[in-house]
C-alpha cells in the first residue's frame, strides 16, 4: 500500500488551484515553507488541508496514527465507512507503489494524466493524518490490490465540507500515468 508519495508543488500553486474553486486557503502564523519533496514517508510532517468556516486551513501534520503496538497506521480502509468529521485532503503530485518479493523491489511512480496536482482523501486525528484506501481501480490493479482514494478536483469542496455522505467515486481507466523508477 502507499507508503511514500511526492509533493513538489509551491504554496502559490496550491493556493491558486483552490482559489479557482472559490476555496480560499489560510494558515496560522506566517506562510508555511512547502519545500519540494520527491519523498514523503510515514511519520514525516506534510501539508494537509482541512475545511474551515473561512474556507480551507493548511496545516503541517505527521503522517500516521500512533498505535499501541507496531508502526504508525498510515493507510485506513474506507470501504463501506462514513467519515462525518475529520476529513482532509493531502496534496500530492505523485505516489509510489512497489512490486516484487525481494529487495530491491520495483518502484513505480503514479501521476495524474490531467493535472500535476491532485489530492488524496485523508482522515485527521489529533495532530496526525492517515490516507484512505479502496479497492484498486484499473490503473493500479496490475500493481497492487489496494489504492489510495484520489479525490477528483470538482469534489474537493464536498470532501472538506460538513456532509457526512461525502463519497468519492473510483477513477476511470487512464486517469493515472505510471513510470518505473527502479
Amino acid at each position: 500500500m502507499c507508503n511514500e508519495y511526492r509533493f513538489k508543488q509551491s504554496l502559490d500553486r496550491v493556493v491558486d488551484e483552490f482559489s479557482q474553486l472559490r476555496l480560499p486557503i489560510h494558515w496560522a502564523g506566517g506562510a508555511p515553507n512547502l519545500e519540494p519533496r520527491d519523498s514523503v514517508r510515514p511519520t514525516d510532517p506534510a501539508p494537509i488541508l482541512i475545511g474551515s468556516p473561512e474556507g480551507v486551513e493548511l496545516r503541517q501534520l505527521r503522517w500516521g496514527f500512533v498505535q499501541p503496538k507496531g508502526g504508525p497506521l498510515i493507510n485506513f480502509r474506507s470501504d463501506g465507512r462514513r467519515f462525518p468529521s475529520g476529513r482532509c485532503l493531502i496534496p500530492a503530485d505523485g505516489f509510489y507503489e512497489f512490486t516484487g518479493d525481494k529487495a530491491p523491489k520495483s518502484k513505480w511512480l503514479f501521476t495524474a494524466t490531467d493535472n500535476d496536482l491532485f489530492c488524496i482523501a485523508g482522515f485527521v486525528r489529533d495532530d496526525r493524518f492517515t490516507m484512505l484506501t479502496r479497492e484498486p481501480g484499473p490503473d493500479i490493479a496490475p500493481y497492487h490490490n489496494r489504492q489510495i482514494v484520489i479525490v477528483p478536483r470538482p469534489q474537493w469542496a464536498a470532501w472538506l465540507g460538513p456532509s457526512p455522505d461525502a463519497e468519492i467515486p473510483a477513477l476511470p481507466a487512464g486517469s493515472l500515468r505510471v513510470e518505473q523508477i527502479r
